[in-house]
């Protein structure tokens, strides 16, 4: 009878694609090892603080804790899509967050191109130093400049106007509900529209210059070139950027609502997600309330971000 010889598990042949991914493994431990305290840090501080979405299910205590607090199911999210401030607050975080988006968004790419075309490097690094500075401050002495600029007490604004004839008294402009929204955009638009090019500026320092060169010899002039050349180039960063930006739709802004908007006659234009968590939730210790919130925010910011994702994935482009 003939003998059947069964092969050892351990000369097995290990697929290709395992072999490569062991061996590049084995070459970078070095490297690999390296990204280990910054997955700790992400599981300490952002996955494991997930436990904490159990209170949105639960009057929540602090003396009895998560294991005895009782489970009241969907009520706080009943509570919260019942409240008369729904309404106003979703308002004010969507079309805060859009205008944000709208203006925003295309300002860094604007100056960007802009900052490209500029061939003096001293003026263009001042301009640079300039533009993204403000990015480095914090919102309280950003808001501190714009309340002093507006004050009906001396402000730079008020005097200017004053002085052009186009006011007879001092106007207090972060009183006024219907300018806190351009207020508000165009605080934020200058704080980072500096940082926010460093990305694009970048991007544009990686196209091959010959592309301009033959362009040129073709007859395109400067615009020409910016929109057959530059904007495709980067075309891939400013989608993923752009995915970023949807995922992040209903993030309106906390620190700048909180100070600029910090007049209760602005609550009615001023109230947002952050702002109504805090004042609510946190302020008046209602604590699986706010967790409802929140979570209901970052539900709908989950499904925007995969939205987002599957409509630029037809372009070629997206984060996964």
């Amino acid at each position: 009878m003939a003998q059947i010889s069964v092969k050892p598990e351990s000369d097995v042949p290990i697929p290709a694609s395992k072999q490569g991914n062991l061996s590049r493994l084995k070459r970078q431990w070095d490297l690999q090892l390296m990204v280990v305290p910054g997955i700790i840090l992400i599981l300490i501080f952002s996955y494991i603080p997930m436990y904490g979405v159990l209170m949105a299910f639960q009057d929540y205590s602090i003396f009895k804790g998560f294991l005895h607090s009782p489970w009241v199911g969907f009520k706080h999210f009943e509570m919260f899509f019942n409240s008369p401030e729904f309404f106003n607050v979703m308002r004010n975080t969507m079309v805060i967050s859009l205008l944000k988006l709208c203006i925003g968004f295309p300002a860094p790419i604007i100056l960007a191109l802009m900052l490209n075309e500029v061939r003096h490097m001293f003026f263009k690094r001042v301009i640079q130093t300039i533009t993204y500075l403000p990015h480095f401050m914090s919102w309280v002495i950003v808001a501190g400049i714009v309340m002093s600029l507006l004050s009906t007490d001396n402000g730079s604004v008020n005097i200017l106007l004053e002085n052009l004839n186009l006011v007879n008294e001092p106007i207090n402009f972060l009183s006024i509900p219907k300018l806190f929204w351009s207020i508000l955009v165009t605080t934020t638009v200058w704080k980072e529209i500096g940082f926010g090019s460093i990305v694009y500026m970048a991007a544009i320092a990686g196209i091959d210059p010959s592309m301009y060169e033959a362009a040129s010899i073709d007859g395109a002039n400067k615009f020409k070139q910016i929109y057959l050349i530059t904007l495709p180039s980067i075309m891939p960063v400013v989608i993923i950027f752009m995915i970023l930006a949807i995922g992040n739709l209903l993030n309106a802004g906390f620190e700048d609502i909180l100070l600029l908007g910090v007049n209760p006659v602005l609550r009615e234009v001023s109230d947002v997600i952050e702002t109504y968590v805090y004042r609510v939730g946190i302020q008046n210790s209602r604590y699986s309330y706010a967790t409802a919130v929140g979570l209901f925010k970052a539900v709908i910011s989950v499904g925007l971000l995969t939205m987002a994702n599957y409509l630029a994935r037809k372009s070629g482009n997206s984060l996964w």
